[in-house]
């Protein structure tokens, strides 16, 4: 099954979305690191 310029374009998307996510879920959990270290 070729790889066409449509499934190029999804896959970056996807990989862009993915970036985003695992982002997120470190900037969350650095904040949360952040929060209980101060409080104790």
């Amino acid at each position: 099954m070729p790889i066409t310029q449509r499934h190029r374009r999804q896959r970056a998307k996807n990989l862009a979305l993915a970036g985003v996510l695992v982002a997120l879920v470190a900037l969350f959990f650095a904040i949360t690191l952040v929060k209980l270290g101060g409080a104790s």
